[in-house]
């Protein structure tokens, strides 16, 4: 055999050898063979994620999860989890996934990985419909509501200096004082402003967003690079097929504010 054949041979066995190592060490393989997925998600956020009068788990973010392990063939197991373990979930190979509302950014990055977007977010406002508002020049004179601690009040007085901003303990206590008519508009997550739509007919989401747009992904161990692919892939399937649309129509009441592909 000659050099060069040989070197091949052995660069060929070589990387045969890695490859099935790392196949077989992936979170794809090990999710298959125990027959169960296990998936992390915040039930303490609907529409994305809560439990049902039979203590079952629901929402957008469960349903994803479902449909990802249907598409595995196995069962899922849904994991409730907080923002602040997310990251912590995957690191201790809790969950083999995190589907929690997780923005992709480049900071947490660093500690796990991301797959493709499955939903994306803007800051937009909620108000009555008999309100005349649509945008931020049309919050002159008015007030405001926004969650202590977001970074929305500023936001809005960048795009409009003339609004009035009041502080709520909570996203749902902003909600109530536009409904009460204490504030003439909310700002905070559209996906989680048309489920309140939703439930008020007398509500309506306003279509710009005041900020830029956040893409939510689903948070995968660091490194894997099978189970990162077979995500995505699946991912592709599930959002060009319909289902991803039928699910967000079923949960939020309307069709998708903003598209999955990212615009800059």
């Amino acid at each position: 055999m000659t050099g060069a054949a040989l070197l091949s041979a052995c660069t060929s066995a070589a990387g045969s050898t890695g490859s099935s190592s790392a196949a077989q060490s992936s979170t794809l393989q090990e999710v298959v063979k125990r027959g169960t997925l296990n998936v992390a998600s915040c039930l303490t956020f609907p529409p994305f994620g809560s439990t049902s009068k039979a203590n079952k788990p629901q929402g957008f973010d469960v349903d994803v999860a479902t449909a990802m392990a249907t598409a595995l063939g196995v069962k899922v197991k849904i994991v409730d989890t907080t923002s602040a373990n997310r990251i912590p979930n995957l690191q201790t190979k809790k969950v083999d996934a995190v589907v929690c509302n997780f923005t992709t950014t480049a900071e947490r990055a660093k500690q796990v990985s991301f797959s493709d977007p499955y939903i994306v977010a803007g800051e937009v406002m909620l108000v009555k419909k008999s309100s005349g508002i649509s945008t931020l020049k049309d919050l002159t004179g008015k007030t405001v509501a926004v969650t202590k601690g977001s970074t929305n009040g500023d936001a809005v007085k960048a795009g409009n200096p003339q609004a009035k901003i009041q502080e709520y303990d909570t996203s749902s206590a902003a909600v109530l004082a536009v409904r009460q008519g204490q504030a003439d508009a909310m700002v905070e997550d559209s996906n989680f402003l048309n489920y309140q739509a939703k439930l008020d007919p007398s509500l309506k989401v306003t279509k710009d967003s005041v900020v830029p747009l956040e893409y939510n992904g689903i948070g995968l161990p660091l490194g894997d690079a099978t189970w990162i692919q077979w995500v995505d892939t699946w991912l592709r399937e599930f959002n060009t097929s319909g289902q991803a649309d039928a699910l967000y129509k079923k949960w939020f009441g309307v069709s998708r504010s903003f598209p999955l592909n990212p615009s800059y």
